[in-house]
């Protein structure tokens, strides 16, 4: 709090949890929320990819809180991709208010069904399910999601599924068994990491919607955005540390020296050898 009230901040602009309705958004990311309000008349499967630190899970908070502004959208997060089947419909029970006795796997798919099946034909929106770290979820669970999802001879989709994973769940979907599922995808958001533009774009963004977009000097944003790598989790956390080390000072303001005192590489002396020291 002593570090939000000393440079009047509502909230940590660098840290994960920033409220949604300041989340930096960007056109491609806007386009795939426009795309997906259409996408969960239809359902199927959506796919949200890219590299650590490229805004994926930021890219899914904002694709949830623009869902669930819609009345009849039902939206159900699975917080343990890496479940086991079992565990996986335990998940789905509590999440869609179906109550489920897991040793009977049978029962619970038509319940589930019924389930979903009745509120597409109230509403004509299809409930969303939405996977982060979905390269967790086991080849047998993304198996049996693909069945529950589908009616009338896989002609009827009755759930929209939003996975969102790195690489490794793109590699996954050329295994054969994943095959069917990769095959189903029919709306795509690909993030690959941000041109120093973007980047400055998010910092000033973030600084405003936090309460204080003078924080840093222009050259140290300018710097920032050129030294991170394209990545928004590495210029969240040079900029984290930035502002600790700011407070620490009881600095007003955050400029280009405290980035070089924090983040430039100390030298240090070499030791002399036995032989140096014996000459001199």
């Amino acid at each position: 709090m002593k570090l939000l009230s000393l440079y009047g901040l509502k909230w940590n602009p660098f840290s994960p949890d920033v409220p949604v309705e300041a989340l930096w958004s960007f056109p491609k990311l806007e386009h795939f929320c426009w795309r997906m309000e259409s996408h969960v008349r239809e359902g199927g499967f959506a796919l949200i990819s890219g590299d650590p630190g490229t805004g994926k899970s930021v890219a899914l908070r904002i694709l949830a809180n623009h869902l669930g502004g819609f009345r009849d959208v039902q939206v159900g997060v699975l917080t343990r991709p890496q479940s086991v089947i079992a565990d996986f419909y335990r998940e789905l029970g509590h999440l869609f208010g179906v109550p489920l006795a897991p040793h009977n796997r049978w029962a619970g798919f038509k319940a589930l069904r019924q389930k979903w099946l009745t509120h597409v034909e109230a509403t004509h929106y299809r409930p969303v399910l939405l996977v982060d770290e979905a390269q967790e979820v086991p080849a047998p669970v993304l198996a049996e999601l693909r069945i529950l999802a589908s009616a009338d001879f896989d002609s009827r989709a009755i759930l929209s599924v939003v996975l969102c994973g790195d690489a490794r769940l793109t590699q996954q979907f050329r295994r054969e068994e994943l095959l069917p599922i990769a095959s189903r995808i029919r709306a795509r958001l690909s993030l690959d990491y941000l041109s120093p533009q973007q980047l400055l774009e998010w910092l000033h963004h973030v600084l405003e919607q936090a309460g204080n977009p003078k924080l840093m000097t222009a050259e140290l944003m300018t710097t920032l955005s050129e030294h991170a790598a394209g990545n928004l989790r590495v210029m969240a956390t040079m900029g984290n540390e930035l502002m600790a080390l700011a407070a620490r000072r009881e600095l007003t303001q955050i400029d280009q020296k405290l980035y070089f005192e924090a983040f430039t590489p100390r030298t240090q002396p070499k030791p002399r050898t036995v032989g140096a020291a014996a000459r001199a």
